[in-house]
């Protein structure tokens, strides 16, 4: 039996995607006379392409199916009018099979080919590092971040947990469908400057494979504006809003000029209302150095359903930079190190950075150490400029008090005074 897969159609796509696998590995065949080799932007490896006539042999639980490629420009046979479509043989008392369950399979085989293969992509606003961009409000470039789950140090109890709640949100579409709820998952991070908000992020999109959507609000002028954004964001994607306590005063962005204004409640209500109505797999990630400036209505379940963490640098977030960046588990000056950095706070960011000065382990240890100290004595004499500050302060209020004092006592003598020599 013969069956025409046509393009500009989801099954010629999705074969499409499925026999060029097939192709890659029987590339070394003999029966192989010449293939087309192609490398998009998007695609990490190179893809092979079909000659006209090409025929391919697979099999489907012990059932041989015959793809052939077929090219007939200008007779206008499909529906887009290219002429390419695919012709699919196979025993016809198979049908039911191969529509019911063969078929099925080539599409699913091609979304997971899709993601594996795919380029991620980090979007911004506007102009992007300069350029204009002709594809509407979002540029974007290649999402190049190394950042992954096996090179992020963080407390391992708070990592595992973050990727068990990340694995559980991709694969609950259904159990979102049945409970009614949008199929979207919120993330606060929140913690100081230089503790790996940023390569956390790009750790989770490349555990998933999503795009980032980095939103700047301060671009941003109204709450229609807001939402043209987000509905043109792609399904399985990670919305960003950094430094959201600081990034902009929401409520004070309120302009008697002009009819339209961004709010608080309007960002509120985009991510939770349409947005969340017209798209699938999507995570939203805010990021705060200071959590306790948030307002409350940005941290219920449902909006930031997990709160994450990133705290100044521990005894085992240092071990793991030390393993990541100089490849050792264990060394004399650890110790010394990890007495250290539990009394004076440093970020991984600067642990990081230190690693990175020299080849020599003991040289970057021995740097570490003295970065230590001198950030010691820098926080001391912080600390002692804001106690003579403190205690100059505290002095002239007692001094403006005692001042206050004498006056009063001052006004009521004088008071007693003329009641006394009042005459009758």
């Amino acid at each position: 039996m013969n069956a025409l897969v046509p393009c500009a159609n989801q099954i010629f796509n999705a074969s499409e995607i499925y026999l060029r696998s097939k192709l890659a590995l029987l590339n070394h065949s003999s029966s192989i006379q010449k293939v087309k080799v192609a490398k998009t932007p998007r695609d990490k490896n190179l893809s092979l392409g079909f000659e006209n006539d090409h025929e391919i042999i697979d099999f489907f639980r012990g059932i041989q199916l015959k793809w052939k490629f077929l090219y007939n420009q200008g007779k206008n046979l499909n529906p887009d009018r290219s002429g390419r479509s695919f012709e699919l043989i196979f025993d016809k008392k198979y049908k039911g099979i191969v529509l019911d369950s063969y078929l099925p399979h080539v599409v699913e085989e091609s979304k997971s080919l899709t993601e594996e293969n795919k380029v991620m992509k980090l979007h911004n606003l506007g102009r992007f590092y300069g350029r204009e961009t002709t594809t509407g409000p979002w540029g974007s470039i290649n999402l190049e971040h190394p950042a992954t789950f096996d090179k992020l140090a963080m407390e391992p109890d708070l990592k595992r947990a973050l990727i068990e709640d990340l694995d559980k949100f991709v694969k609950r579409r259904n159990f979102y469908t049945s409970v009614g709820k949008a199929w979207k998952r919120g993330y606060l991070l929140y913690g100081p400057p230089g503790t790996g908000k940023s390569s956390l992020i790009a750790a989770m999109a490349n555990y998933l494979k999503f795009d980032i959507y980095d939103l700047e609000l301060t671009g941003i002028n109204s709450n229609s504006d807001l939402r043209e954004l987000l509905l043109k964001t792609s399904n399985r994607s990670i919305l960003v809003i950094e430094d959201i306590d600081c990034t902009i005063e929401l409520e004070n962005r309120q302009r008697p000029s002009e009819r339209v204004e961004l709010t608080l409640s309007g960002l509120l209500n985009n991510i939770d209302g349409l947005w969340s109505s017209c798209g699938d797999d999507r995570i939203v990630v805010f990021t705060t150095n200071y959590k306790d400036r948030l307002d409350p209505a940005l941290l219920r379940p449902g909006r930031m359903d997990m709160h994450v963490h990133l705290s100044y640098c521990t005894p085992s977030i240092f071990r793991q930079l030390v393993s990541i960046y100089r490849k050792i588990s264990d060394h004399p000056l650890f110790e010394e190190i990890e007495r250290l950095i539990e009394k004076v706070k440093v970020t991984p960011a600067e642990v990081a950075e230190e690693m990175m000065r020299s080849d020599d382990v003991d040289i970057n240890l021995h740097g570490l150490i003295d970065f230590i100290h001198r950030k010691k004595k820098i926080m001391e004499q912080i600390k002692s400029i804001h106690m003579k500050k403190s205690m100059m302060i505290q002095k002239e209020l007692m001094t403006l008090k005692m001042k206050h004092k004498t006056e009063k006592i001052s006004e009521g003598v004088s008071s007693r005074s003329e009641l006394k020599t009042d005459p009758l």
